[in-house]
């Protein structure tokens, strides 16, 4: 049988998804079933315990296929990236109506009521997918209860013109290993969110982006890097926002932050890691 890639393809010792029967060995498959995520963020581990590792966080609106649910976790695979993982089943709730907006601040709030001295219910993240019930007003009805900011959506199918400039609004914000918003992130959710919001849909983890994300290029071969190119080192990814310098969500300041390209590539060197790639987006992303 072929070996995959158990991050994307949902396959365990004792089940798979029906669509790799013939793929996989499992004693038995499963169709799976669509749901979608009702709280603003939930995580998604590698197993499923409160304390296993934190493989990535799907948000607010996006749509999932469960395979097996015990003991209050849920085996799933993420529509948007195909990520696989378990999920607490108390984040989930039936598919809703259609998403109509993404949000596209760093973050939201979602009040009970169209006025910002409201206690506010909760907070939505960069590209998380809500339905508005009707526009026009300082703020906007959320189909699930709540109003949120108007100018914090967009959409979907609206995307942010430079993804460059997404990624600098989270400059400063807190590392996190496996994060997927401004409250916490790691390097290639950085890439992944901010690319997202223009548009750009990549893979999760950084070697996948490697492998993916746009176009080679030949820096061996002396290609000159410039705004917006991706560079890669074994388990790391970055985002040049000029010629020369560099932005990244990284463990040794534990936040995003912007710095000398040579800098950076100097430190990360002294700790045993060489540049392995760059890659380049598309100007404009597939529509």
């Amino acid at each position: 049988m072929t070996k995959l890639d158990p991050r994307r393809h949902a396959f365990r010792d004792d089940l798979a998804a029906e669509s790799l029967r013939g793929v996989v060995d499992a004693p038995r498959y499963v169709q799976g079933e669509p749901r979608q995520v009702a709280v603003s963020t939930l995580p998604l581990r590698r197993e499923p315990r409160d304390d296993a590792n934190l493989d990535t966080e799907a948000l607010h609106g996006e749509t999932l296929v469960v395979f097996h649910e015990a003991d209050g976790w849920a085996w799933v695979q993420l529509d948007h990236d195909g990520y696989v993982g378990y999920v607490p089943s108390e984040g989930l709730g039936g598919i809703g109506a259609p998403a109509t907006h993404r949000i596209a601040a760093l973050r939201t709030y979602v009040f009970p009521e169209p006025d910002a001295k409201a206690p506010p219910r909760g907070m939505l993240s960069l590209n998380a997918r809500v339905s508005v019930t009707e526009e026009g007003g300082r703020y906007v009805p959320l189909d699930t209860g709540g109003f949120v900011y108007a100018s914090h959506i967009a959409p979907v199918g609206h995307h942010a013109p430079d993804f460059v400039t997404v990624a600098e609004g989270f400059l400063g914000a807190p590392y996190l290993w496996g994060g997927r918003t401004s409250v916490g992130l790691d390097c290639s959710g950085l890439v992944q969110l901010a690319a997202g919001a223009a548009g750009h849909v990549l893979p999760r983890d950084a070697d996948m982006q490697e492998a993916e994300a746009g176009e080679p290029l030949d820096i061996a071969g002396g290609a000159e890097l410039k705004r917006g190119d991706l560079v890669f080192w074994e388990g790391h990814v970055g985002i040049m926002t000029g010629a020369d310098s560099f932005l990244h969500a990284n463990a040794y300041h534990m936040a995003v932050e912007h710095e000398p390209f040579e800098e950076a590539r100097r430190r990360i060197k002294d700790a045993g890691f060489e540049v392995t790639s760059a890659r380049r987006l598309a100007a404009k992303p597939e529509r």
